[in-house]
């Protein structure tokens, strides 16, 4: 059965109010919970994040009194749902534990979404951003167990391999090498808006999360790596915010926002194992419907057009969070020694890629180096979690 959200009704803005009590969700089972439960409430909060931010800055352009009023009131809704979304999460786990559940996000969203993405361009760009995010799982799931002496595989319960990807050491390239050629606004399938918003919105998620925990470990090689990591997700959210096209304007640009949380709250519906959690999601979605009513109608009042010319006249296919081993296995195979240049992807390193890697190296060994040996000399191995085989390593991969 097709679901169109533009033409569906939602709870009236002045309904979606809620009280302490309402907003006092019970967090999920940290030691019970589906994983992807816990996958599904990370990205969603992600979105809702990004949607607050982004209103603030539209508020901040906006000349238009009644408007930046009205966008308010949406805004202080968006953030209670933000406050549900984010305080399902247990108080229990530690900031590696939480860590490691984002790069699970990281790996198994973005996989799923360069299965389903139906531009080679923007295929590309999550299949190369995937590979590294697979490595990042790896060294902080050895981080984890040096640090806590405990095993990711109690995170992610088998559902996402951890393994080396292409090797965190290359990650660091040239500034300008970062930035993708955007999608076109007027020839781009629907879908593919919406797969560059929910990546770009999960990776900026995953940038602030490093950039405010990484200097609360006391541990050298911690603060170290959160370091490394954090500067490489910065050039994460440079390749996929990137990929929008910047000649959208404001207003398509919040209609997009608004259409892209219906899409994931009933994905998230529709596939969500636990009940209650469920229960929020259909909520949400309610509340967004009527988010999107009013950013339609600012869409027709501001830029003249109908907003069935820019969204889809019915939900993708839903958002689903499950294994990506066999795709991954298949893009390490292919892909691991691919590095950027320009807009564009090579297999060699060139001559920016080596000048990056000169200066931000000094001459030493990366953090996310150091973290697999100090593993090594600590608990007499590194942490894998394999179902099978290894993987071939690249030319690229080789590169020292």
């Amino acid at each position: 059965m097709t679901f169109d959200p533009l033409r569906e009704r939602g709870i009236p803005l002045d309904g979606q109010l809620r009280n302490w009590r309402e907003l006092n969700v019970t967090p999920i089972d940290p030691d019970h919970a589906d994983p992807y439960t816990r996958c599904r409430v990370i990205a969603m909060n992600g979105i809702e994040v990004e949607a607050i931010q982004f209103s603030h800055r539209l508020a901040r352009h906006c000349p238009d009194l009644e408007v930046r009023q009205q966008l308010a009131r949406v805004r202080y809704i968006e953030a209670q749902q933000q406050k549900v979304v984010g305080w399902l999460l247990p108080g229990v786990s530690s900031v590696l534990e939480m860590t490691i559940a984002y790069e699970q996000v990281a790996v198994d969203l973005t996989a799923w979404v360069a299965r389903m993405e139906p531009d080679a361009y923007l295929k590309q760009a999550y299949q190369f951003g995937v590979l590294e995010d697979f490595d990042h799982l790896y060294r902080y799931a050895n981080l984890y167990e040096m640090i806590e002496r405990r095993k990711a595989e109690k995170i992610v319960d088998g559902l996402t391999e951890v393994m080396p990807g292409r090797p965190a050491h290359l990650h660091h390239r040239d500034p300008m090498d970062n930035v993708r050629e955007p999608y076109n606004r007027e020839n781009t399938a629907p879908v593919s808006k919406l797969h560059a918003l929910t990546i770009m919105s999960a990776e900026q998620q995953t940038m602030n999360f490093y950039m405010n925990v990484g200097p609360m470990y006391m541990e050298p090689i911690a603060r170290q790596l959160y370091q490394e990591i954090g500067l490489i997700e910065e050039e994460h959210v440079t390749h996929y915010e990137s990929l929008v096209d910047p000649g959208e304007s404001w207003w398509e640009r919040l209609l997009n926002h608004e259409y892209n949380e219906c899409y994931l709250y009933h994905s998230f519906m529709e596939t969500e194992s636990d009940p209650k959690v469920r229960a929020i999601w259909e909520l949400h979605l309610n509340m967004e419907l009527e988010h999107l009513r009013l950013a339609a109608e600012l869409f027709k009042k501001h830029d003249g057009r109908d907003p069935e010319q820019v969204c889809a006249p019915e939900l993708p296919a839903p958002v689903t969070f499950e294994p990506n081993k066999a795709y991954l296995r298949e893009l390490l195979a292919t892909q691991i020694d691919y590095t950027t240049l320009g807009t564009g992807y090579v297999r060699a390193a060139h001559e920016r890629f080596e000048r990056m890697r000169e200066a931000i190296m000094g001459g030493e060994k990366a953090p996310s180096e150091r973290v697999i040996e100090d593993n090594r000399e600590r608990s007499g191995h590194e942490y894998r979690l394999q179902t099978e085989g290894e993987h071939p390593v690249g030319s690229l991969a080789d590169h020292r």
